[in-house]
């Protein structure tokens, strides 16, 4: 009796076995790599050449996001302050603190502090911040309550889900220029929140892009 299957299907649960041994342990090692907050970037925290407390400096002595951040407004990236602006305040405030240390190298050396990004968009897609400032979206709504932070860490996914939710419905985010800058407001009631941006939306004619050329270019 003629055999039913090839000569060759003979080596096919080796073959699967050994396609099992090598997919099994590459399968562990991208899990827990691509899991793990700092490729997911959420809670990611890293540690600072200098110990920086933005609750400090933002609720307690009332710094404006941009004194910092001066380009935020005008650039399509925000700036990471320069040690110039540190020492602004610093040449007399805490001089002699230990921890300030790193910044009067840096100042006196001319070397930049080197400071560790918690947030960063892929090379692929397209993020203006100011676009989103003049527009009535608060770094909040990205960056999380960084008023509160004594350390920054990574608060949203922004994955491209979490990018259309807000194009597709500005009205939910959006608020007055004034209150751009002012971590702790919110509207009185998320009735009221839709109600204020949908009109905020049509008085500034704001039509989110929702096709893929409006963020990868």
């Amino acid at each position: 009796m003629a055999n039913i299957f090839p000569r060759w299907s003979n080596w096919l649960p080796l073959q699967i076995a050994a396609c099992l041994l090598v997919a099994g342990p590459l399968l562990v090692v991208g899990v827990t790599y691509y899991f793990t907050p700092k490729y997911t970037r959420i809670g990611y925290e890293p540690t600072q050449p200098v110990s920086f407390d933005h609750s400090l400096h933002v609720t307690q002595l009332g710094m404006d996001c941009r004194y910092c951040h001066s380009g935020v407004e005008v650039s399509s990236h925000s700036n990471v302050p320069n040690t110039q602006t540190c020492m602004n305040c610093h040449t007399h405030v805490q001089a002699t603190n230990p921890k300030l240390a790193p910044v009067k190298s840096s100042f006196e050396t001319g070397r930049p502090i080197e400071w560790v990004r918690v947030h960063q968009a892929p090379d692929y897609v397209y993020f203006n911040h100011a676009v989103h400032v003049n527009r009535g979206i608060s770094c909040r709504e990205c960056h999380g309550e960084v008023n509160k932070m004594t350390v920054i860490r990574h608060d949203q996914p922004m994955s491209m889900g979490w990018c259309l939710s807000c194009h597709r419905d500005p009205a939910a985010k959006i608020r007055p220029l004034d209150k751009v800058y002012d971590l702790t407001w919110k509207a009185e009631s998320p009735q009221a929140q839709l109600e204020q941006g949908r009109r905020l939306v049509e008085q500034w004619d704001v039509k989110p892009p929702q096709d893929c050329a409006g963020c990868h270019r």
